[in-house]
């Protein structure tokens, strides 16, 4: 990088205020889905490395990371088309979902041995919560048996509604016995508001209504276990379907499934999580639109005790500012979603944020992790979103509190807090041509301050700094680590 005087740098005067505490952070994660299936068969020196570089919270030999932490693991259990093969209508096989339950109605409990692999491996390297997540339940309770909709209505069988419990309550038990994991939460129902007619993947409409009859009926199944399993919902297709979006039957989901005066009233069973998630898709631009709907989330989630708000899938499907299609490893992609991060984070008070495909074969802007498209074996590619998401999820530990932060309206400049035991994690984001020198108030200044870099030619490098006056190069992410100050 060429040197840039002082006189010449962008001087940002931003100051943590401590006395207005947000929310907990409870971690950040992604989803097994469709590929690790074939991954997590791949030899053990590539698909260990693919794990390493999701969860590994090891240094290399500089102190730089090897991975980027993930605390949070989602396990795609699957609607049964990649038994059904060409039959199932999904065209592309790698979208197709493996399931423990045959179409014959027996288990095969070793059908799902790659994303098995990937679990464990996640939990090796220090993950510690996991989620089973539906995107269309199995082909033998669905009205047309396949794991799509023919008519853009709900697939399920409602004379098999109890019977899609049990066998949600089956996998539960089958990943235990063969990982020793026990799953935190469920979600049994993901993007409801689609109407997944197309046969591109596995999914499955539901009104809202439709939606608290599920899981009644699986709430009502758990609580005849021992399971400590939580029921988690409603993985909403974009975010302002948890508030106002105009479709009815589907939308103002925080209001419909958690106040205890609506028809579709859950929140006091016994084995539903006090959260609500949604996804960030088609809500990211343009930037007044993008905070006004996630401050409306922020809000209406706090109206409700002790409820909590969870982005829980996001991938680039294109908006004004980026298209998805194009694999990107650069820093443009990385930047686009530390933005989004840090709003979903600072406005809609997100605890957890969850990226949709941690490993990617395709030329899109869906993964975190690149690889050939091969059941074999191939190469692994890193790519600086992974990188960027890292310099959130590698140092925001479980249980940091988020701090406001007092900054001038900075163009291109995002900033935030997090707090525990004392130490201050901040994340900035220059996504500005110019080096930042940023004058941070709130943390020790007598001490230096320890620096994660992501830029075009840094993934994650470590640094030190005085705390007085820190420098961030231009298009680049930052983890600052200090303490707070006496």
């Amino acid at each position: 990088m060429p040197f840039i005087g002082l006189g010449q740098n962008r001087v940002i005067k931003a100051g943590i205020d401590y006395s207005l505490p947000a929310q907990e952070i409870e971690g950040f994660g992604a989803s097994d889905a469709w590929t690790c299936r074939f991954i997590g068969l791949w030899p053990d020196e590539q698909k260990n490395k693919v794990a390493d570089l999701l969860f590994s919270r090891k240094l290399d030999d500089k102190g730089n990371p090897v991975g980027i932490g993930l605390n949070f693991w989602r396990f795609a259990i699957g609607g049964g088309s990649a038994e059904q093969g060409n039959v199932s209508g999904i065209r592309d096989e790698w979208r197709r979902q493996a399931s423990f339950l045959k179409t014959n109605g027996d288990y095969d409990e070793n059908a799902m041995p790659g994303q098995i692999w990937f679990m464990k491996a996640a939990k090796s390297r220090g993950a510690e919560k996991f989620l089973g997540f539906v995107n269309s339940p199995h082909v033998n309770f669905t009205l047309n048996n396949k794991a799509f909709s023919s008519d853009g209505k709900t697939n399920l069988n409602p004379e098999k509604l109890d019977a899609f419990s049990n066998d949600l309550l089956k996998n539960v038990e089958i990943i235990k016995a063969k990982t020793g994991i026990e799953l935190d939460y469920l979600s049994p129902v993901n993007e409801p508001q689609w109407k997944w007619n197309e046969g591109n993947q596995e999914g499955c409409p539901y009104t809202n209504l439709e939606i608290s009859q599920v899981i009644k009926s699986l709430s009502k199944t758990l609580s005849k276990t021992r399971l400590k399993t939580r029921i988690q919902l409603a993985e909403a297709g974009q975010l302002n379907y948890l508030t106002n979006h105009p479709d009815s039957t589907k939308s103002n989901q925080i209001e419909y499934f958690f106040n205890p005066r609506s028809v579709g009233f859950v929140g006091s069973l016994p084995n539903i999580d006090r959260s609500i998630s949604g996804h960030s898709y088609f809500t990211t631009s343009p930037e007044e639109k993008s905070i006004e709907i996630r401050r409306a989330v922020g809000k209406q989630v706090a109206k409700h005790s002790d409820l909590r708000f969870w982005m829980s899938e996001y991938c680039v499907l294109g908006d004004s500012l980026l298209k998805g299609e194009g694999r990107d490893l650069g820093m443009t992609t990385a930047l686009f979603i530390a933005k989004l991060i840090h709003h979903d984070l600072t406005y809609a008070n997100a605890t957890s944020w969850q990226w949709w495909l941690a490993v990617s074969i395709g030329d899109y802007k869906d993964g975190l992790v690149y690889v050939d498209k091969s059941k074999l074996g191939g190469k692994v590619y890193d790519s600086k979103l992974l990188w960027g998401l890292g310099n959130y999820s590698r140092f925001i530990s479980p249980g940091s509190t988020r701090q406001l932060v007092t900054m001038a309206n900075e163009k291109n400049f995002y900033l935030s807090a997090y707090l525990k035991d004392q130490e201050v994690v901040a994340v900035a984001v220059n996504d500005s041509d110019q080096v930042v020198e940023l004058q941070l108030t709130g943390i020790d200044q007598n001490r230096n301050a320890q620096l994660y870099t992501t830029s075009s030619n840094a993934d994650l490098e470590r640094s030190a700094s005085a705390a007085r006056n820190i420098t961030l190069p231009a298009k680049s992410i930052t983890t600052i680590i200090a303490r707070r100050e006496k």
